[in-house]
């Protein structure tokens, strides 16, 4: 018996170092992959507006012709679930009195600039998430619950969402909002483009429900070659620009106005260079994840190896 007390010993000793060894190769190779994933990650955000569909959607709005009824909030409202009242209650013009930004239960709405001299006419405008061609949400959101599909929506996965609202201080349009008082599940809330509508064959309730047709979805191709000839068949009637072919990288929402565009930046049309901010950081991403990736797996194996050492001096 006492013999084979040390060959006993031995064994255990052994298979706690094999153990210990199997243990120290599963987390060596599960952070490697973290890292990797994260230079994948970083990659996949910086190529997403590469590979946009030719075919992918849009909305044009005409605000010459848009008239402030609100009907497109209304709609909106119903399309996803969120809570509204008869449609009469567009008829209520006290809103205009302030800016309005989107809300977590109003996803879209309507503000009017009034202009300045006595022959102006209020330009009315209708805000929403302007699905970016390189969003810069997306670029911010570290866990993939932004998405820009390659037709044009940008959406939100709830199930991914971590909660950091970086996809909100990104947003240079202050488009996307969040639900502060859910105190279990809050979440990111936009437009989505009624995607779930659009997917059927069926345009967003705003457009359908437009009683001027100051809304037009189709191909964004198209519908930039419809603006320029419309600004140019009616000279004088519209500014020569289209908001959103180029500002902030190009938006999927495009418009026509009667006024210049840096009179309505009041009712959310800021004036932004034809580069998306998520250029700029996704470039310092790219960096960081080039020339840090391999020090951070090195400085990881070495902790990793004295975590390993210092347990073995303490058994």
């Amino acid at each position: 018996m006492n013999a084979s007390q040390p060959q006993n010993a031995t064994h255990e000793t052994g298979a706690c170092r094999c153990a210990s060894r199997r243990e120290f190769v599963r987390r060596v190779a599960v952070l490697t992959a973290l890292t990797v994933g994260g230079v994948a990650l970083g990659s996949e955000r910086s190529g997403a507006s590469k590979r946009l569909n030719d075919d992918r959607m849009a909305v044009l709005v005409d605000l010459k012709r848009c008239v402030g009824c609100r009907r497109c909030e209304w709609a909106c409202a119903g399309a996803n679930g969120n809570s509204h009242g008869p449609i009469e209650e567009c008829d209520d013009q006290s809103v205009f009195s302030t800016r309005r930004n989107p809300s977590t239960d109003r996803f879209c709405v309507v503000n009017r600039s009034v202009g300045h001299g006595a022959d102006a006419k209020p330009v009315y405008a209708k805000m929403q998430c302007m699905h970016c061609e390189h969003p810069p949400c997306v670029s911010a959101c570290l866990v993939g619950a932004m998405r820009k599909d390659p037709s044009g929506p940008v959406t939100y996965d709830a199930s991914k969402c971590i909660g950091c609202r970086y996809c909100l201080v990104a947003c240079p349009f202050e488009r996307l909002t969040y639900e502060y008082n859910s105190r279990f599940t809050p979440r990111v809330r936009k437009c989505e483009f009624c995607r779930h509508r659009t997917q059927r064959g069926q345009v967003p309730a705003c457009v359908e429900v437009c009683p001027v047709e100051a809304l037009q979805y189709g191909r964004r191709d198209d519908l930039l070659k419809l603006a320029h000839r419309r600004i140019a068949d009616h000279a004088g009637e519209y500014v020569d620009h289209v908001y959103g072919e180029t500002e902030g990288g190009g938006t999927s929402w495009l418009y026509l106005s009667p006024r210049p565009f840096e009179e309505l930046a009041e009712v959310g049309l800021p004036a932004l260079s034809s580069h998306s901010p998520a250029e700029r950081s996704e470039h310092i991403q790219h960096t960081i994840f080039k020339w840090f990736a391999a020090p951070i797996g090195v400085a990881t194996l070495l902790a990793t190896l004295n975590w390993f050492t210092r347990k073995g001096s303490h058994s």
